[in-house]
């Protein structure tokens, strides 16, 4: 596996000064960093792509991480050197400084006869908005004992897929199947939209058992915004989020 590892290393690199001498721009410093929410891309023979939400597509050129098994489709939180604009067909190119995958889902269809799978338990919910075809949610939660927490964005399978209202309705629901420990831990998931009529909506209206506002509804006329600040303060500060 380091052998694999190191070849891997060197063929990025070679690819690297390839891209660098077929572009003219003056490019990034050094220490110049990014962060993103990124999704993951694999392509052939292991290598992988990013699409950021704010940087579009990213190649990496180069990379300070190894052993990271990319997942097609998976949603990553992604710390990275810029290194050059239109970079052989991308966007951007990177140097990867540090990667931290996210617990990845789709929006489900919420039925009488699965409603108790889903659970209804008060959520601590920190920021969440919405970003490159995904809701995209920063939690905390007791840690568990033994069951595994369910977290999981549903859609009332009975409702129509855009209400009388304009909006596309959405239920958060947390399951903590009764098994919490006082340790409380910060994580993140993030729902892909892409099943959902977007374009033909004002919006997504979101309705949560919030922990501290009761039972609420968050509104979402913005379907693409950046990821907060205090996000990527959390990332850069190597504040890590369970998966």
């Amino acid at each position: 596996m380091k052998l694999i590892n190191y070849c891997l290393a060197a063929f990025l690199l070679s690819v690297a000064a390839l891209f660098t001498s077929c572009n003219d721009d003056e490019g990034y410093s050094i220490g110049d960093i990014g962060i993103d929410c990124v999704t993951v891309h694999v392509e052939n023979d292991g290598l992988y792509t990013f699409t950021g939400d704010t940087w579009g597509t990213m190649f990496p050129a180069a990379t300070s991480i190894f052993g990271y098994f990319p997942v097609e489709g998976e949603r990553a939180i992604l710390v990275f050197n810029p290194l050059y604009d239109n970079y052989g067909g991308y966007d951007v190119g990177i140097k990867v400084e540090r990667i931290y995958p996210l617990l990845t889902k789709t929006v489900e269809n919420l039925t009488e006869e699965n409603e108790a799978e889903y659970g209804n338990d008060p959520a601590y919910m920190e920021n969440i908005w919405i970003s490159g075809g995904y809701m995209n949610l920063v939690f905390r939660q007791k840690l568990p004992s033994k069951n595994k927490h369910r977290v999981s964005l549903v859609r009332n399978q009975a409702d129509p897929a855009i209400a009388d209202d304009g909006y596309i309705h959405l239920e958060y629901r947390y399951n903590t199947y009764g098994d919490t420990l006082n340790t409380v831990v910060k994580g993140m998931v993030c729902y892909n939209l892409n099943t959902l009529p977007l374009d033909n909506a004002k919006g997504i209206k979101l309705s949560v058992n919030d922990a501290h506002k009761g039972k609420c509804t968050i509104v979402f006329n913005k379907l693409d915004e950046e990821m907060p600040e205090n996000v990527k303060q959390t990332f850069s500060q190597d504040e890590v989020l369970i998966k």
